[in-house]
């Protein structure tokens, strides 16, 4: 009887046990095709956010003899960051659990194999997460370039690169989305509005104060000299958006679409908002104006992509053409700073609103999608303090970088002649255009 009861028992755990391993295996994560075709996708969207979109954009923006070097320094930091990406700056943000940055766990992607799948982003390989925020980090360094265009040496630019990432981006990433210090508070960013647009706008503007202003600055006309390759590149930055937020939900699901769709009424709200104020201003809407305000809509709507309703985003927007608007004219006169393709009057600013209204509008009763235990008085206190910790260390990250990589360059800036002469040929020994 008792050898009865002993089996029973057996069989009893037995059963229990093959029961948990049963639940176990339905609550472990399962590759999804769909989710990864879709995050694949938005790695290749990112991808043409930054060559050729930002890149367009901004070699519009300069003069014609510095179109070129323009293109060359997006393109070879788009290069190197994913390198180094890879290398140890997916370990620093992804990989430990410091406050500001992670560990060398999974320093040159140790123990990622094929059928590895990503902690962030469940039903989708790590390689393919990897990939996706490469180009995050890829992108934010690219930006950066457009604050001091035409008149940085080229080997100035990729060594402030290396560092910035290094001490900026990493840290503020880790922070953020790495289970940092930020995150740790409750920060909302859906896609980046601190991460990457405030982070570069601080290190744009510091970069234009330390390199000075351009020769001829305020007293010589320096305007754009092609503005059909701006409209291309913002184009192509609208479009290459999807990826960056409506990618950022981690799967094809619900957030996903909300995201999709506040990318598009968000930029296009900004972009009406930006030329009704410049119409009224100035008395003549203006292409550059058109495509500044659509790429503001998109920097705003950045870190509360799915965190937003439509409604939300679209009001976003509006206040975001009008205050961008201000940021390049305005507030550009009140720092006497030399930002070429006003990096810090789009993206800061914006970037800026959209970290803190982000706190407002993700409220329930606001047709957002509000996180548990939302209280908007104090989800706007942790999204300015997030916002107020990006700059200060950005700033300084930033100024640390320039005098290191002027020291090792023997001064950032090139000479007076080859400024005037352009760096296209003197830099790079070719030009963009047939003489």
């Amino acid at each position: 009887m008792r050898r009865l009861l002993s089996l029973a028992g057996l069989a009893a755990v037995a059963l229990a046990t093959a029961g948990n391993a049963a639940a176990a295996d339905a609550a472990a994560p399962v590759l999804s095709a769909g989710d990864t075709a879709w995050i694949m996708t938005s790695t290749m969207l990112v991808i043409l956010m930054v060559i050729p979109g930002l890149a367009l954009f901004y070699g519009g923006l300069v003069r014609s003899k510095n179109m070129l070097s323009v293109l060359a320094q997006v393109f070879t930091i788009f290069s190197l960051i994913t390198v180094l990406w890879t290398i140890y700056g997916y370990s620093l943000t992804f990989s430990g659990e410091g406050n500001f940055f992670g560990d060398f766990g999974k320093v040159f992607l140790m123990g990622i194999t094929p059928d590895t799948l990503s902690g962030a982003m469940a039903t989708v390989p790590e390689y393919v997460f990897v990939s996706f925020q490469a180009t995050f980090a890829a992108i934010t360094v690219a930006l950066i370039v457009g604050a001091f265009a035409e008149r940085i040496k080229f080997a100035a630019v990729m060594i402030f690169a290396v560092l910035w990432f290094t001490f900026s981006y990493l840290p503020i990433a880790h922070m953020v989305w790495g289970g940092g210090l930020l995150g740790k508070d409750g920060a909302l960013d859906f896609a980046g509005g601190t991460v990457v647009h405030i982070n570069a706008g601080v290190a744009g503007l510091v970069g234009s104060y330390v390199l000075g202003k351009r020769l001829g600055f305020g007293r010589e006309a320096l305007a754009p000299h092609n503005l059909t390759l701006t409209m291309v590149g913002a184009s192509l930055l609208w479009v290459g958006w999807f990826g960056f937020n409506a990618g950022s939900a981690g799967a094809a699901n619900g957030i996903a679409g909300l995201a999709f769709i506040n990318t598009i009424v968000a930029t296009g709200a900004a972009c009406v908002s930006w030329l009704v104020c410049e119409t009224l201003h100035k008395g003549k809407p203006s292409m550059l104006g058109a495509a500044s305000g659509a790429v503001g809509g998109l920097v705003v709507i950045t870190p509360a992509a799915g965190f937003v309703g439509p409604m939300g985003a679209i009001v976003m927007g509006l206040l975001a053409g009008a205050l961008c608007l201000w940021g390049v004219s305005g507030l550009k006169r009140l720092l006497k700073v030399d930002d070429t393709c006003d990096v810090f009057g789009v993206h800061g600013v914006g970037g800026i609103l959209g970290a803190i209204l982000t706190g407002v509008f993700c409220a329930s009763s606001l047709g957002g999608v509000e996180p548990e235990g939302y209280n908007m008085a104090h989800q706007i206190w942790v999204q300015t303090k997030g916002v107020l910790i990006t700059i200060v260390w950005s700033a300084v990250a930033a100024w640390i970088s320039y005098k290191v990589a002027g020291l090792l360059t023997g001064g950032l800036r090139v000479t007076e002649e080859a400024e005037r002469e352009g760096l296209d040929i003197t830099s790079h020994g070719e030009a963009a255009y047939g003489r």
